[in-house]
């Protein structure tokens, strides 16, 4: 696992794209997360600026019991939720990158939001490890 800048963290397969979606979505649920949103850049990029770039996915991964504690502590907290999950293709390999949760932490000083942010990371980090 590699951290990026404090802001986000990711792992790399060489798992096919569409595999590694699916393994994704498959460890995130094993933590409790289900994928609440997904967007296909690489479709919305074609059809709205006639642009042609690598399949690239974000998922919107939500774990129902910290983002109600998050929402409960701050209301303000909602604009870091879901955890963005990110897959692209780089050709010979496959990146999956995460949102690091405590940066909501670093932003929103709340003793609530920071126990929240540190066990999701954590559990984010947990599922993320496990893809080959």
């Amino acid at each position: 696992m590699k951290a990026i800048d404090g802001y986000a963290f990711e792992t790399t397969t060489k798992r096919s794209y569409e595999d590694t979606l699916a393994r994704v979505t498959e460890l995130l649920a094993e933590q409790g997360f289900g994928i609440v949103t997904e967007i296909d850049m690489q479709a919305t990029l074609e059809k709205k600026l006639g642009v042609q770039i690598r399949p690239y996915k974000i998922l919107g991964a939500c774990q129902p019991k910290f983002a109600h504690r998050a929402l409960a502590a701050n209301p303000h907290v909602g604009v870091f939720l879901p955890c963005n999950v990110v897959v692209w293709d780089e050709g010979d390999h496959r990146v999956v990158a995460a949102m690091e949760p405590k940066i909501m932490a670093q932003v929103i000083a709340h003793p609530e939001l920071q126990a929240v942010a540190d066990e999701v990371s954590a559990m984010l980090h947990v599922a993320l490890a496990k893809l080959d």
